[in-house]
């Protein structure tokens, strides 16, 4: 019986041994995943990046420090345009809107953003309308800098320092492999997805320069300018914000 018994338990764990690591039940983290966590730092960096540009579309979320200010950005992003939110606490002005189509970038913003600048005598009538951002204008490239699929993405997914792989983990529940940069990620750390396409998932920027979560990877969106009705054109420059919120850097 003792034979039998020791026979059936090899079988057993012959047939588990294509799922388990060993038969003490250590399970392989990169089972079934697209590989991508097997690689080292490096090999990773380049695929997700070359996945992050060839996906059309990508919603990004989360908080940015630039400049000393802390901006919460929650953005829809496609090769053609954007569209979203972006406050920043320190300017006492509430968020405003982003949406690019083209090389034509529209700003919405409530009275209060207003209030504080040149357009302050026009701030109620401009609550609620997409103000035309003329490309002359100073703040047109720090603006249109939030709406930019790639150029954002390519910043945002940098790491100081060498690169070295980290631990396997979750991010919404999908599986991930950690790539670390400099010593114990202090360079920042990202988040690889190990299902289907090796998207980034988290951005946590070096510094403390905050953290953003990525997703909606291929997700298509409505994207369209505004209304005739809806825009205020005042020509080849705006009026400015509220405490310079709009050549804040990005």
């Amino acid at each position: 019986m003792r034979t039998r018994n020791a026979a059936l338990a090899a079988a057993l764990c012959t047939v588990l041994s294509t799922a388990l690591t060993a038969c003490g039940g250590t399970e392989d983290p990169d089972a079934g995943t697209n590989g991508v966590g097997k690689l080292d730092a490096a090999a990773i960096q380049q695929k997700t990046r070359s996945a992050a540009r060839s996906a059309d579309a990508v919603h990004l979320s989360g908080n940015v420090v630039s400049q000393g200010r802390t901006y919460r950005i929650d953005m829809r992003l496609k090769k053609n345009g954007g569209t979203g939110r972006v406050s920043s606490s320190d300017t006492g002005a509430g968020a405003f809107e982003l949406l690019r189509t083209g090389d034509d970038l529209y700003l919405k913003a409530p009275a209060a953003f207003w209030a504080r600048g040149a357009a302050a005598s026009a701030s109620a009538k401009l609550e609620g309308k997409y103000v035309k951002v003329p490309a002359a204008d100073p703040s047109y490239p720090q603006l249109r800098g939030f709406t930019e699929k790639d150029a954002l993405l390519d910043g945002l997914l940098g790491l100081h320092g060498t690169p070295s792989r980290g631990e396997h983990g979750k991010v919404g529940g999908v599986p991930t492999i950690r790539v670390n940069g400099g010593s114990k990620g202090s360079g920042g750390t990202l988040d690889v997805s190990l299902s289907g396409e090796p998207y980034p998932l988290r951005v946590q920027r070096a510094g403390g320069a905050g953290q953003l979560e990525l997703g909606d990877w291929g997700k298509d969106f409505a994207l369209s300018a505004p209304a005739k009705g809806e825009v205020v054109d005042y020509g080849k420059r705006i009026p400015s914000g509220g405490e310079g919120s709009l050549t804040a850097g990005s």
